[in-house]
């Protein structure tokens, strides 16, 4: 990846948590390699779905988003907390529904929490930006710099 990962682990005032589910849909190697070690640093905390509230908004969800996405969004609707995902349209309606405004985190927002925290400097996120583009993940805008 883009260091996304270590980006997570020098924001602590946030915790990271990623449900099982998200964990089951991750099927490349290297991928799932760096997960496992950023959940052995404690950079990731595991998330379960298990408490019934819970249970009740993820199995609502399920009849329309992913396993991954409605595993997140339960978690976070039952904790009052963030989640952070790329994911659009009725993801994004059902976020904003269920946490109110501005409670999804993407990852350029997670790249500019990062610059605004002094974990990385613009040109560190325009790398990892252009790296994410070579594997065809796009943001719409030519640098962090404009964004700030």
């Amino acid at each position: 990846m883009a260091g996304c990962l270590d980006l997570c682990g020098a924001l602590v005032e946030l915790e990271f948590r990623v449900p099982d589910e998200v964990l089951a849909e991750i099927l490349s190697p290297r991928e799932r390699r760096a997960v496992e070690e950023a959940l052995g640093a404690g950079i990731l905390c595991r998330a379960a779905v298990t408490e019934p509230e819970t249970l009740d908004i993820f199995a609502d969800l399920r009849q329309f988003l992913g396993i991954g996405e409605s595993a997140c969004l339960a978690l976070a609707a039952r904790s009052g907390a963030l989640v952070a995902s790329d994911e659009k349209r009725r993801f994004l309606r059902e976020a904003e529904a269920r946490l109110g405004p501005g409670r999804v985190l993407n990852t350029a927002g997670l790249f500019l929490l990062g610059i605004r925290r002094g974990a990385l400097s613009a040109d560190e996120a325009d790398e990892a930006k252009a790296v994410l583009e070579r594997h065809r993940f796009r943001m719409p805008f030519a640098s962090f710099r404009g964004l700030l």
